[in-house]
């Protein structure tokens, strides 16, 4: 089963979400699932070199006990999922540009799934600046990559435009948010929903798929 997923890893209910869709899977071991991580940027207009926090913050929020009280609510819903969110260790914002591409990198050897947790977890937990290269390459190296070529990778700038595709693509799709759940494209499923609603479109794709294969010719 193909589950195509939208997501940013400076988005902390897709790091939710992720976590989300892992549980809805261990409830259906029966299926195979292929996961693949399509790209989606937040702040697509932000520099390289990402933005301070603060400076977001100050632009997103007028009232601080309004941003106090969200990130309270997150650490409340990520703890049940086993994330620590430490949003105090987080200085920048970043360009994710390079985090989507070396995602793709990492899906030519099946590493994409370790990179992903990796990344939220980087950024959510420890508060690294993942637009950094050096810190992309730490990612990339702790989940089995070869550094040197991940390094080769990201400086030759490959699927630099096939990342900035897919996001608009996305877009013109109608996908406003993440994260964005697409189940073997006829299924959507928008945001960091509880693992019990995955299940129903898990089951009516499996249907779906068994009445095409039993379809006579």
């Amino acid at each position: 089963m193909l589950i195509e997923v939208f997501a940013d890893f400076s988005c902390p209910w897709c790091f939710i979400g992720r976590r989300r869709l892992a549980r809805a899977q261990g409830m259906r071991p029966q299926l195979t699932f292929e996961i693949v991580w399509q790209p989606f940027q937040l702040n697509p207009d932000a520099p390289t070199a990402g933005i301070s926090r603060r400076r977001r913050q100050d632009g997103l929020f007028q009232d601080a006990d309004r941003m106090a009280a969200m990130e309270r609510a997150l650490e409340e819903s990520g703890g049940k999922e086993g994330i620590r969110f430490a949003f105090s260790r987080i200085n920048r914002i970043p360009n994710t540009a390079s985090a989507h591409r070396l995602m793709r990198f990492a899906a030519r050897s099946r590493h994409d799934e370790a990179l992903a947790e990796q990344l939220f977890s980087a950024f959510f937990e420890c508060g690294e600046d993942i637009g950094a290269i050096d810190t992309l390459l730490r990612c990339a190296e702790a989940v089995g990559l070869d550094p040197a070529a991940a390094r080769q990778f990201l400086s030759s700038g490959d699927e630099a435009e096939s990342v900035a595709s897919i996001d608009q693509l996305a877009r013109q799709g109608g996908i406003a948010g993440v994260p964005y759940f697409v189940i073997d494209r006829r299924y959507a499923l928008a945001g960091a929903q509880e693992p019990a609603v995955f299940l129903p479109l898990f089951d009516a794709s499996l249907v779906s798929s068994d009445e095409i294969l039993a379809s006579p010719a």
